[in-house]
């Protein structure tokens, strides 16, 4: 019943887009489409990201939500002008999208780790890593453990870090009756999380361009103790694991998992993810030494692009590397030096191999449609001036109050996160800003900088249209709206926390005193939600 009242929906909504298009298409009348949009830097420029994440979480379909907050962009920026709203929507949108160079790279990334995770499948590297944790993992609470431990070792970049994590403790996690839901909360967890607060990683890089004079990775370095989303994302996590603590959705999919050895909490994903067995002879050196490569080659290549084997030091060639070129690069080389291997060790022929390549591609297909429509929503959103609008409401506001701008940036930077599904763009319209109010000198400066960058891993971490989100999903091969879903309420606790936390930093800029708050109070609101679980 649900799934037919969604499908009308659906279907009305289209409808009703389709009719608007063909009234706006007569009504326009010599309206052109380069005329400047009256909802240029106004609140509807936020419009678009809003209507795509209300009706991926109503109707539980990404794509035709993704679909039409990008067409309500193309309208809003055509000025409801037919022609208009098409150009903008295919080239401006979807076209620029994927010939973006970055975004390119972040593609070929996702299909050649898709091949990996398929050769290493079928040479039974996945399945003798299982069985190997099987006899060393006992309890639910160690392989959650395990997988956290693994998502912090690969702080390297969110995307190698969620794909990675999910292709080695899917196995594991799966013997332990873990919800794929709970996997990918974890995968999630520790990717931006972790990555934010590790000077040397892609988001460093990121961060520190947006500062000049060459302070970048000193500010950084300076505003991790300040993080307090990421390092109380972590805490959290572990309590999680040890007392076993589920609330929300989530507690759903666990309980099905342990009590009815259901992982998937959905009939379309259990159907779609049945691992295979893979190669009778397959041992766990096959699937560590092809990770191993991957890490060792990923840092090498983000490295190249940066200029170190032309002279620059290792810190300045990181800070200044493509992650997109360093991970395609990275990812590239080891494949090949993985194919040799398992040709070496006569585990496949050559025609298998190549077998593998279109089920790697294929299984890269959902996360690839998803993340191509989420730039092209972006890009819709930037074309409506949505930056400059959140940039002159905060420059308007911040001279007002200053101890309470950490809080007030924390809770701009969610939404503006949460909304555009990017880290990276907030970082680059918060920070400078934060830093034309406060100088380098300035504690609270440092403390309003780290809650920027918290509130876009929070938002960043929240939303379905997150690049980071929707990786997460891919790699631990759960439903996308099932794993955004499920971690909302974990996230919008640790948030909840972090918000007070802020307001306690801003009138003490002090991480020796403000951190230890948070992570008290941290700790206390688990403790309070797991005895009101328990009177339930």
């Amino acid at each position: 019943m649900k799934n037919i009242r969604s499908k009308k929906m659906v279907f009305a909504l289209t409808f009703v887009l389709a009719l608007a298009f063909s009234i706006t298409a007569f009504a326009a009348g010599e309206e052109t489409a380069e005329e400047v949009s009256r909802f240029y830097m106004t609140p509807w420029s936020l419009l678009p990201p809003v209507i795509a994440i209300g009706l991926a979480l109503i109707t539980k379909e990404v794509y035709s939500s993704l679909f039409v907050g990008i067409v309500v962009g193309g309208l809003l920026y055509s000025n409801f002008n037919f022609e208009g709203t098409l150009n903008h929507v295919m080239s401006g949108g979807i076209v620029a999208s994927l010939s973006d160079a970055y975004n390119v790279g972040i593609l070929v990334f996702l299909v050649i780790l898709g091949i990996m995770v398929s050769l290493m499948n079928k040479a039974g590297g996945s399945a003798a890593f299982g069985r190997w944790a099987s006899e060393h993992i006992k309890s639910r609470a160690g392989a959650q453990l395990a997988t956290m431990a693994l998502g912090v070792l690969i702080f390297i970049d969110d995307y190698f870090n969620c794909l990675t994590v999910g292709s080695v403790m899917r196995p594991v996690s799966d013997k332990s009756k873990i919800s794929r839901a709970k996997l990918a909360y974890l995968i999630d967890a520790t990717a931006a999380p972790v990555c934010i607060i590790a000077p040397v990683s892609s988001w460093a890089a990121a961060v520190s361009s947006y500062v000049e004079d060459g302070n970048g990775l000193y500010l950084f370095i300076r505003a991790i103790p300040f993080n307090f989303y990421a390092i109380l994302t972590i805490v959290m996590m572990i309590f999680l694991a040890v007392s076993g603590l589920e609330y929300g959705p989530m507690a759903k999919c666990e309980k099905n998992a342990k009590e009815k050895g259901d992982i998937f909490s959905s009939m379309k994903t259990a159907a779609e993810n049945v691992d295979d067995k893979g190669h009778p002879n397959g041992k766990v050196i096959d699937l560590v030494l092809p990770i191993a490569v991957l890490i060792v080659s990923c840092v090498i290549g983000m490295i190249y692009s940066g200029g170190f084997f032309e002279g620059t030091n290792f810190v300045d060639a990181f800070s200044n590397s493509d992650a997109s070129v360093g991970l395609m690069l990275g990812s590239v080389v080891t494949l090949v030096i993985t194919i040799i291997y398992y040709l070496v060790r006569r585990i496949f022929t050559l025609k298998e191999v190549t077998e593998c390549i279109p089920e790697g591609f294929k299984s890269m297909v959902p996360a690839i449609l998803i993340l191509t429509f989420a730039w092209s929503l972006k890009a819709m959103t930037d074309s409506l001036g949505a930056k400059q609008f959140v940039e002159a409401v905060v420059k308007s506001s911040a001279g007002s109050f200053h101890a309470f701008l950490p809080a007030i940036i924390f809770l701009i930077a969610c939404f503006l996160s949460f909304a555009t599904g990017t880290s990276w763009g907030t970082f680059g319209i918060l920070i400078p800003i934060t830093l034309g109010v406060f100088p380098l000198t300035n504690p609270l400066g440092v403390v309003c900088v780290s809650a920027c960058m918290a509130g876009a891993v929070c938002g960043d971490h929240c939303s379905p249209i997150s690049d980071t989100t929707i990786m997460a999903s891919a790699g631990a091969q759960c439903d996308h709206v099932l794993h955004v879903s499920t971690q909302l309420p974990y996230a919008i606790t640790v948030a909840a926390v972090s918000f007070v936390a802020y307001l306690i930093a801003g009138f003490v800029p002090n991480a020796f005193i403000a951190l230890p708050i948070a992570l008290v109070l941290m700790i206390a609101t688990l403790f309070t939600i797991k005895k009101v679980m328990k009177n339930q």
